[in-house]
């Protein structure tokens, strides 16, 4: 035990040093917590390898030959509580980091990349802070913490804070992400591409710059990607467009991915955005806030369930769009829309803002209810864009008008029945050529020469 004082001595004049640059302190270890680091089960102690928590020397080399000593060893690298600057680390397989949640901090030091590793069959981190420090990353990385094509990648409890880019990129990718906090990113807290059976589950994502959670592929394919039970928060659109940046939650070309009680809130666009997304499923999240359509399944897709959701604020609160795109196959069931806003991030194109629900192709859309939509509850169908919707037992109040259903030649099947409309001066049922309304209240008149609609049993209250 006496050789461990030598290099005691020498972190409390290094730590001393180091007090007086500002951001490098971090939480001391005492000599017991040492001496029980040494003894975990499985573990090889920082100090060993000598490393100094709180130095201001960049200590990369020094890391570096700790995490491949550790792998080769099979055992798990453990960091101290305690401030280490470092760039350029390339994790071997087998690599397993692990430290003081929120107390152990890996600081990026410019030059490169952060933390990488590629093609390894299993990577673990927990436990450790990785703050990019807003510095510059290499063009060969997207993310401060950059994982290509490992087959098990596990990070549980890592913070992740002011990447220059993503805060965590995973290219190719299976495992979990968990439990994990990841802020003040550039582009998108989390991007994952090309995934496989990846988990990203109860973890924190905010104030980033551009986007939340990412799950896209290169082309349309089956992807499988669970998310559930994130909170996601205040994502900006800094990047600009119309819809491309700005989203909490975004899932593009990546079929059988299932998006589950997630809490978004404050996203420049939509909280959860699926784009040419097959298979997925919307269940049971909170879209608070959004600055325009607060879920969206868009693009050429097939099949999409949007289940037991709470929309509160938006431009459009549900929109199942793009048949003209192939997009179609819907089910949209038991959603509560409100709060609605004509106000959106750009001029209005198309039917414009302050829309409950947009729906056009293939679907079943039952037990809804749609309150505070200023411009309509629903719009169902775009010009001809309309085929085989059944529309049944939703409640629509308090919005400008009740439903907007499509009446232009080649329009298809539109049944509309048993539904509740209370408050809806603009009238519950009107027909329209796009934009145009063409035809009284058809709740009271009946369908008339629109052989394509079937309309039944709907009460105006």
């Amino acid at each position: 035990m006496s050789t461990i004082h030598p290099v005691l001595t020498r972190r409390r004049l290094l730590a001393g040093l180091a007090a007086g640059a500002a951001g490098f302190l971090a939480p001391r270890a005492v000599a017991g917590e040492l001496f029980a680091q040494a003894d975990l089960r499985g573990g090889h102690d920082a100090d060993l390898a000598g490393l100094l928590p709180d130095a201001i020397d960049d200590q990369s080399r020094l890391f570096q030959r700790a995490i491949d000593l550790a792998a080769a060893e099979g055992r798990v690298l453990r960091l101290p509580p305690g401030t280490y600057v470092m760039s350029n680390i390339d994790l071997p397989d087998g690599a397993r980091i692990a430290g003081v949640p929120g107390a152990t901090r890996l600081i990026y030091g410019g030059r490169g990349h952060g933390l990488m590793a590629e093609g390894a069959r299993r990577i673990e981190l927990s436990g450790l802070v990785l703050d990019g420090a807003n510095q510059r990353l290499g063009s060969h990385v997207s993310g401060l913490l950059h994982l290509r094509g490992v087959a098990e990648a596990i990070l549980e409890d890592v913070t992740v804070a002011g990447a220059d880019g993503h805060g965590v990129t995973l290219e190719a990718c299976g495992g979990r992400v968990n439990a994990c906090e990841i802020f003040g990113a550039r582009l998108a807290g989390i991007y994952a591409v090309e995934s496989s059976k990846l988990s990203i589950t109860r973890n924190v994502v905010r104030d980033c710059a551009n986007g939340g959670i990412l799950v896209h592929r290169w082309s349309a394919g089956e992807d499988a990607t669970l998310i559930d039970g994130n909170r996601v928060m205040r994502i900006a659109a800094r990047a600009g467009g119309t819809g491309q940046n700005g989203n909490g939650i975004n899932i593009f070309r990546a079929g059988n991915v299932m998006v589950t009680n997630n809490h978004v809130s404050d996203c420049a666009f939509s909280a959860i955005r699926a784009n040419s997304a097959s298979n997925i499923q919307i269940v049971s999240n909170q879209a608070i806030r959004s600055g325009e359509t607060a879920i969206y399944a868009e693009f050429s897709f097939e099949g999409a369930v949007i289940a037991s959701n709470l929309v509160d604020g938006g431009t459009v609160g549900i929109s199942v769009a793009n048949f003209n795109e192939g997009g179609r196959l819907a089910v949209v069931q038991g959603n509560l829309i409100r709060n609605l806003t004509t106000n959106g991030p750009y001029p209005a194109e198309y039917a414009g803002f302050g829309i409950g629900m947009a729906i056009e192709a293939d679907a079943a859309v039952s037990g809804n209810v749609i309150e505070g939509a200023p411009r309509w509850g629903v719009l169902m169908g775009w010009g001809p864009f309309l085929r085989a919707v059944n529309f049944s037992g939703n409640t629509i109040r308090q919005c400008g008008a009740g439903i907007a259903v499509s009446v232009v030649e080649g329009a298809g099947a539109a049944l509309i029945s048993g539904n509740l409309f209370d408050t809806v001066p603009g009238g519950a049922i009107r027909g329209c050529r796009w934009n145009e309304v063409v035809t009284g209240d058809m709740a009271k008149t009946g369908a008339g020469k629109f052989t394509h609609l079937t309309l039944e049993r709907n009460v105006a209250a």
